[in-house]
């Protein structure tokens, strides 16, 4: 039987879904399927509206081998999981002869956990566990959580906290689930044989794709015990956010409350001596972190080092001795021993890596207002890990909408441990760069304004002309506007000044659920919605309810956030920009996000606005403007209003 043809597998693809067939699309599969064919390695991006997961799944299907696809959002994963991949295996059936199975995997406290459900949480303040459904009032919104919860335990094949509809709180969900750590494992727990975490390990064992999230693929790299199953090929989407849920999962932090609970846990477990080492030590902490300041810390204070030493040989001790002892007083022993160790190896694991003290360790203080004081350790760069653990023995695909950064891809090539393109050598993952472009006409569908007649943003402080500026493209817009900030004070200011001066209705981000929000903002075309960081790159609403995108300024990391100025700083030693490499890749990429929220259908137009005249007269403004989408440029503030007062009219003549 003669092996049948890509093209001829992604018409039947895209036709099954409904779908219209790109060029860009085309282009994309070709590489891909080269990439895994030639075991090779390929960078991808892909404009909105390229249709993207069909380009990267159709030839990963055909492969025939173990395909893992990593995506960011869990948007993403059920789009794959509930819709693209059950309608492409069904349209590429007849021709490939064999029904490709998929599965979802994710983070073991992603699923309900039987041993707790039936036998209860451990708690710090007593022996034992105790039984979360009498400890809250069934009439609280915790109880009724909790109960539906049980409920729903009977009828859930997936026991997937995101198949419950309606969701429950992380505190309703965390008394009935457990990380990793605390896992007692298949073999070890009388509910091994049901478990929903080892069940979804064990679908995903046979899948030919398995669809995970950039954590777990983190976790993966990091831990060096195998969580994914063997496979040849690995497909990251939504590659831009890559890099930083790596880092967040390879930080760690150290809390005063944290340790506390670890030590009310392993108390009722040890000999009195060593668990009052171990409060001592956590006194100790809990008394510098008392007079913590925010910031950097390039070297570790004589009173913090020792804390942290004592904590580490305390907490050590621990773990050795609840390894030695049993007490059969304590019910369902096991679970307490096993969250009590979690919670002490935690601490030490932390404690140890900041006194071992790594040239490659960024160790900070941050305060909450609320929470107190948090010491965190997190890689200067997570470049090295990257290349060792991702590229090896397999062939990689990272695409997104955003991977070309001021006109090629070699910045964020370098921030995942890739040479230059072109650039081959012993021990050099060697790696092609595809732009297939988008099939939106930008410079007709957008206008990209600058306010350059603007101030330029200083650090604190009202910026009056910019209000007065984003009130009159509001009003010219006919409302009809997404609001992206830098800062949630900004845009907490911004809504408070423009619904005592404009009739448009406001929304701001926090003051309800996001999908409630953008449902909101969707229905009703007068609307604006303001808010931060998740708006830049979670908000998909096409048609005419957004066709006026603000960015109040820049949005540069804060000059006092102590990983990207280390990061910075380290740069500019090794002879490179650090502004450049760091600051402005930084922005660059959250702008393109952002602007990508104007342009989402063939048939939507509008106006993406930065409020920051710098974009137009600092010599990095043509690096970030370069990494926009090819919006008509303008720096005329009539036209911007003109325009936009046309397109509402428009809008509103064909009744939206």
């Amino acid at each position: 039987m003669t092996k049948p043809s890509l093209p001829d597998l992604l018409h039947a693809a895209v036709s099954a879904v409904g779908g219209t067939e790109r060029p860009g699309q085309v282009a994309m599969a070709e590489a891909v399927a080269e990439a895994i064919d030639d075991n090779s390695h390929r960078l991808i991006q892909a404009g909105t509206g390229t249709g993207k997961s069909l380009g990267y799944l159709v030839p990963a299907l055909a492969h025939g081998e173990r395909v893992v696809v990593a995506t960011a959002t869990l948007a993403l994963q059920r789009q794959l999981v509930e819709r693209d991949l059950p309608r492409t295996v069904e349209a590429l059936h007849p021709q490939l002869r064999r029904r490709p199975q998929f599965a979802m995997l994710k983070g073991r406290s992603n699923y309900l956990c039987l041993h707790r459900l039936h036998e209860g949480a451990p708690q710090d303040e007593e022996d034992g566990l105790f039984d979360q459904f009498e400890a809250a009032a069934p009439t609280s919104k915790l109880g009724q959580d909790l109960l539906r919860m049980r409920d729903w335990a009977d009828e859930t094949e997936t026991g997937d906290r995101d198949d419950l509809t309606p969701g429950v709180s992380d505190k309703a969900w965390s008394q009935l689930s457990v990380s990793s750590r605390e896992c007692l494992g298949a073999t070890k727990c009388a509910y091994g044989a049901e478990c929903f975490a080892e069940a979804a390990r064990e679908r995903a064992k046979l899948a030919d794709v398995v669809v995970t999230n950039h954590a777990l693929l983190a976790i993966d790299a990091i831990e060096g015990a195998p969580v994914l199953p063997q496979h040849e090929v690995l497909i990251v989407d939504e590659a831009h956010e890559l890099v930083s849920r790596v880092t967040g999962v390879a930080t760690g932090e150290l809390t005063p409350g944290q340790v506390n609970r670890a030590v009310k846990r392993a108390a009722k477990l040890v000999d009195e001596k060593t668990a009052d080492a171990l409060q001592t030590a956590s006194e100790t902490f809990e008394r510098v972190m008392e007079l913590a300041l925010p910031g950097r810390l390039e070297q570790i204070p004589e009173d913090l080092g020792y804390a942290l030493m004592s904590l580490r040989d305390a907490s050590r001790n621990v773990i050795s001795a609840i390894g030695a002892t049993r007490d059969k007083s304590v019910h369902d022993e096991d679970a307490v021993r096993k969250q009590a160790l979690a919670a002490v190896e935690s601490i030490h694991g932390v404690a140890e890596r900041i006194t071992n003290g790594s040239e490659y360790d960024v160790v900070w203080y941050e305060r909450h207002d609320r929470f107190g004081a948090t010491l965190r350790v997190a890689p200067l760069s997570v470049s090295g890990l990257l290349r060792e653990k991702l590229f090896e023995d397999r062939s990689v695909v990272l695409t997104s909408a955003t991977l070309k950064l001021g006109g090629d891809f070699n910045g964020v090539a370098a921030s995942l441990g890739l040479s230059p393109e072109g650039v081959e050598g012993d021990d050099v993952p060697v790696w092609r760069g595809l732009d297939v472009g988008s099939p939106f006409d930008y410079p007709k569908q957008g206008i990209l304004y600058v306010a350059k007649h603007l101030a330029t943003p200083g650090r604190e402080g009202t910026r009056g002309d910019m209000m007065d500026e984003l009130a009159e493209l509001i009003e010219a817009a006919g409302g009809r506007t997404l609001g992206l900030f830098s800062s949630m004070r900004g845009a907490k200011a911004a809504a408070e000044e423009l619904r005592g001066r404009l009739d448009n209705p406001i929304l701001l981000q926090g003051e309800e659920t996001l999908g409630e929000l953008i449902k909101s903002f969707a229905a009703d075309p007068k609307t604006c919605l303001f808010g931060t960081l998740s708006l830049w790159q979670g908000v998909d609403v096409p048609g005419p309810s957004c066709q006026l995108v603000v960015m109040d300024r820049i949005p540069f990391p804060r000059p006092d956030d102590p990983l990207m100025s280390a990061r910075q700083k380290s740069v500019e030693e090794h002879g490179g920009n650090g502004f450049m490499a760091v600051a402005a890749t930084h922005a660059a990429l959250l702008m393109a996000q952002g602007a990508g929220r104007l342009v989402r259908a063939s048939g939507d137009r509008g106006v993406v606005a930065v409020l920051d005249p710098r974009l137009a007269t600092a010599r990095y403004g043509s690096f970030l403007r370069a990494t926009l989408p090819d919006f008509w440029y303008t720096t005329d503030r009539n036209q911007a209003r003109r325009s936009l007062a046309a397109i509402d009219a428009s809008a509103q003549a064909d009744g939206k």
